[in-house]
């Protein structure tokens, strides 16, 4: 147990009639209980540092590191939608114009999800007493449906090259811009999603698949070229298909972690770790509740803990206290939480209507 702890457990000690094995002369002893109920007092009205800025201060650190995570990678994609445009006007390719088109517009992608994270260090309001962090959900369901509309329209351009074939010039050059949007758009993919995942961000890896969705893409370009160069004039609608379907199984998965979010899913591996860690807690008998939600990129989470019904407010109040401080520390991305205390002759929220009297 860290240093905090051992100071909520100090300060209970004595309220729970804890005696020095040391036997100090009487003064002493008094002047101890009068500091431990003056610790107790300062604990009940002050504010406890794990509440505010040092809560405060890694969120706006992860919202910083997602704003440049973005930003860096809407360069990336600038630069190999530039890459891509140059040879558009040397090889006159259609497919390649459609696809540099298509990178310029997913990596405007990262605009609401900019936006989102900004929102997201607005200190909240009487409105809207969570804060903004709601914000990135939004941002993912917005990418989610540019997922969607990329599949379709790499669908639809297949169709159509089936039914009206086109013929690619300058297929070397064709083929290096394919290649070139594949490792632009793979490497802001693995960089979005790492970062995402280290911040918790749902939204970002969903943009980072959805840039892997944009490589694949690029890919058939260069599938295309090739089959140009072997006669195969088939070769660019049906790989287009293909690609198609990939861009499904991104999608799909992409959706699925925007809806879990949305849904307010968490890994049960977390609750089972903020269960471990309150029933460590000294003073905790049972753990009858544990609810955990995503706010953004962070989690905030609400708990039912069961302590002895001969304690003090104060003592009650100071488990509770240390409940939520080791809770902060032990599950990662968490940085609120709420501690219920129930006395142990009424565990459970069952008891509640039982002690709740009508007006």
């Amino acid at each position: 147990m860290n240093d905090h702890a051992h100071d909520h457990d100090h300060g209970r000690g004595r309220g729970r009639g804890g005696h020095d094995h040391g036997h100090p002369p009487a003064h002493h002893d008094r002047a101890g209980r009068l500091a431990a109920w003056g610790h107790r007092l300062i604990h009940a009205v002050v504010p406890h540092s794990h509440d505010s800025r040092a809560k405060i201060d890694p969120a706006l650190e992860s919202s910083r590191v997602g704003l440049r995570a973005l930003w860096i990678s809407l360069v990336g994609l600038g630069v190999t939608a530039l890459a891509q445009a140059a040879i558009v006007v040397v090889s006159g390719s259609v497919a390649l114009l459609g696809d540099t088109l298509h990178n310029v517009a997913d990596a405007l992608t990262a605009v609401p999800l900019a936006i989102a994270f900004l929102l997201g260090r607005r200190a909240a309001t009487r409105a809207y007493t969570y804060g903004y962090g709601r914000a990135e959900d939004l941002a993912g369901v917005i990418i989610v449906l540019v997922i969607a509309g990329s599949a379709v329209a790499a669908a639809w351009t297949a169709v159509d090259r089936l039914l009206h074939p086109t013929q690619v010039t300058h297929l070397p050059w064709v083929a290096a811009a394919g290649l070139v949007g594949f490792v632009g758009n793979e490497l802001v993919a693995q960089y979005r999603i790492r970062v995402g995942r280290r911040i918790g961000s749902a939204a970002l890896v969903a943009d980072g698949l959805h840039a892997r969705t944009d490589g694949y893409t690029s890919l058939a370009v260069l599938a295309a070229a090739g089959g140009a160069a072997l006669g195969w004039h088939w070769a660019d609608p049906v790989v287009g298909l293909a690609i198609a379907v990939a861009i499904t199984f991104v999608l799909k998965d992409a959706a699925r972690e925007v809806y879990r979010r949305l849904m307010d899913a968490v890994d049960p591996e977390l609750v089972d770790q903020a269960e471990t860690a309150l029933r460590a807690v000294n003073g905790v008998q049972d753990v009858t509740a544990v609810r955990l939600r995503w706010i953004g990129h962070h989690l905030h989470a609400e708990a039912d803990i069961v302590v002895n019904a001969d304690l003090t407010l104060v003592t009650a109040h100071e488990i509770a206290a240390d409940a939520e401080h080791q809770l902060t520390h032990a599950v990662p991305r968490l940085t609120t939480a709420t501690v219920h205390t129930d006395p142990d002759s009424h565990p459970g929220r069952h008891h509640h209507t039982d002690l709740s009297r009508p007006s």
